[in-house]
């Protein structure tokens, strides 16, 4: 009998996709044998950035990196827990930064169980660097034209200067 293979569910709105996002996406494909980044179609907040939008730049900057597995990126609409069973996918992966995203990812990963019991959530923490980095962050001071270049890949900090009109500075 062959190995089954491991596969991960990473998801979010990824609005817009972070280096703190691409840490938890190298830290699971070192664990995984696959992962999926899969970017919800709706949340519960609204975006900056369209779906389109959303998923060209995380193609974009996904592309640019080297992980230890194969990653691919898929658009998803209703419950995570189904699109992850549907792939044959047993694990979602979330990013813990802090203590203040505990109680709302603790009460998502049993409320997932709840639904489908087979798919379990593991929490990695990424990079201290990007511990208090947030994609509502990057948002705010992009719109305040403030440097961002620790933070976010150049196709981001170009997506962002048009967005909001910024000429120069997000890159400083």
């Amino acid at each position: 009998m062959g190995k089954r293979k491991k596969l991960a569910i990473y998801p979010g709105t990824f609005d817009p996709i972070t280096f703190g996002h691409l840490d938890i996406l190298a830290r699971a494909s070192a664990i995984f044998d696959e992962v999926i980044v899969a970017i919800s179609r709706q949340g519960a907040k609204s975006t900056l950035f369209s779906l389109d939008e959303r998923v060209d730049l995380a193609r974009k900057v996904i592309s640019q990196k080297t992980f230890d597995c194969p990653v691919r990126l898929e658009v998803f609409s209703g419950l995570l827990v189904r699109f992850a069973k549907e792939r044959g996918a047993a694990t979602l992966v979330r990013g813990l930064r802090a203590i203040s995203d505990f109680e709302y990812e603790f009460q998502m990963a049993l409320m997932n169980r709840h639904q489908k019991g087979e798919v379990e959530t593991v929490f990695l923490m990424p990079d201290e660097r990007y511990v208090y980095l947030s994609s509502s962050m990057v948002r705010e001071v992009a719109r305040l034209n403030g440097n961002l270049s620790a933070f976010l890949p150049r196709p981001v900090i170009a997506a962002l200067k048009k967005k909001y009109r910024h000429p120069k500075r997000l890159v400083s």
